[in-house]
């Protein structure tokens, strides 16, 4: 298994800086880009809940305005104190990966003590995306 422990730390680090004062349940996320950079978010809430924007597209949306179009890797933790579960990017989340990230991008959650590695074609199969337009 590939060391994931700093992408880990900045995607936990950055969960502290969480805008979730309606759910309480703050996430971070960050994501490795094919030159080595990370780049992190937090989810952030709204009063109009359809207007949060969760941390995985933070983070991208960072990478991207940033110049960064090759990802290898995204690692996503949250909770509502505590990191205690494996936290699944949700379904929005995991389309808008699919029209920036390859199909092997490793997903890494983390529960707190455990670590779980998946990849984004497992958790969205036969996405529709920017390949299924052509």
């Amino acid at each position: 298994m590939k060391d994931y422990s700093q992408l880990i730390n900045e995607a936990i680090r950055v969960r502290e800086n969480s805008y979730s004062p309606y759910s309480g349940f703050k996430v971070g996320a960050s994501v490795l880009c094919k030159n080595g950079k990370i780049y992190t978010g937090c989810n952030v809430e709204n009063s109009a809940y359809s207007e949060c924007l969760c941390a995985e597209r933070v983070a991208l949306s960072k990478a991207i305005s940033e110049g960064e179009c090759e990802f290898l890797a995204i690692s996503v933790v949250g909770g509502k104190q505590k990191i205690t579960d494996f936290v699944y990017p949700c379904g929005a989340c995991r389309q808008f990966l699919s029209e920036l990230c390859p199909p092997q991008l490793e997903v890494v959650l983390f529960n707190g003590k455990e670590t779980k590695i998946t990849t984004l074609d497992s958790l969205l199969p036969s996405s529709f995306n920017k390949f299924s337009i052509k």
